[in-house]
């Protein structure tokens, strides 16, 4: 696999650094830096209530590790840490050490010269950038629980009822409404294929910081699967971002058989393993 370069490598650190303060505060911990949601309401991805180094190369010790944990049971917030294994090497032993699980999330990027064609779209199925009043917000905002829910890239059982019932489940608990204003910030770029009838099908989301991005939360609806939607929806945020100035694109996977999406649009291992503890993979 090969060895990310050194300034991916400080490009996306920076990202790691920075995106998380269009949501949250960060709080010092010595070498560990949480972040803490300004609002209530549903976290942006996965977080902000991560915690991470500050610098490369910081010695966390057990009693570090030991105060941010405390620190997120009193906020309420999974006791989460994530971080890029070459900033600070020695510190998932000691997570690990400490009882916490730590899994791997391999990461890919897009070159800023390679171009990432439109792809095919299944009849009567179009592209749609949302707005923070679109109809079809609650369920493409619902749909990443349901593609996730049942991984791999098989067609399975969930399907518009079950969307329908998600969607009805975050409008009502405040999600549907938190989120729009991140959209209309610009904070929160949301793209969704949609069907004929606006049910959104595959969709996926980036946050553009500095002139980097990460693409996260692309999901299938499980009953249209294996129509090429994911990779779709992936392309059109890639050129999204890059039409607005974004030219560090990458994004983290979780299995093989995403990543080979992917790898057809052009990303490639940067050999830079991400690391996530008690969160679920991003797309």
């Amino acid at each position: 696999m090969r060895r990310m370069s050194n300034s991916l490598l400080t490009r996306i650190e920076r990202y790691y650094a920075t995106v998380p303060l269009l949501f949250a505060d960060a709080e010092e911990f010595g070498p560990l830096r949480l972040f803490v949601r300004k609002e209530p309401g549903k976290p942006y991805y996965g977080g902000p209530s991560h915690a991470q180094p500050t610098a490369e190369g910081s010695i966390v010790t057990a009693a570090d590790i030991a105060r941010v944990r405390a620190r997120q049971r009193e906020l309420g917030v999974p006791e989460s840490f994530e971080w890029l294994a070459e900033a600070a090497p020695t510190l998932r032993a000691r997570i690990e050490t400490g009882g916490r699980p730590v899994e791997e999330r391999p990461l890919m990027a897009l070159a800023p010269d390679h171009p990432v064609p439109e792809q095919a779209l299944p009849d009567g199925v179009t592209m749609r950038v949302l707005t923070a009043d679109d109809p079809a917000l609650p369920a493409t905002l619902a749909l990443p629980r349901l593609a996730f829910a049942s991984t791999g890239t098989a067609v399975g059982a969930a399907g518009r009822a079950e969307l329908s019932a998600v969607a009805e489940e975050l409008t009502a608990d405040g999600t549907v409404e938190t989120t729009r204003p991140s959209i209309r910030a610009g904070h929160k770029i949301l793209i969704a294929a949609l069907a004929p009838d606006g049910t959104p099908l595959a969709a996926g989301h980036y946050h553009p910081a500095d002139g980097t991005t990460e693409i996260g939360g692309v999901g299938t609806l499980p009953t249209a699967r294996r129509q090429g939607l994911a990779a779709a929806v992936t392309a059109a945020l890639a050129g999204h971002a890059r039409d607005h100035g974004v030219r560090t694109v990458f994004l983290a996977y979780a299995e093989d058989s995403i990543a080979r999406i992917y790898a057809r649009l052009g990303f490639r291992a940067a050999g830079i393993t991400l690391l996530i503890a008690d969160q679920p993979a991003r797309s």
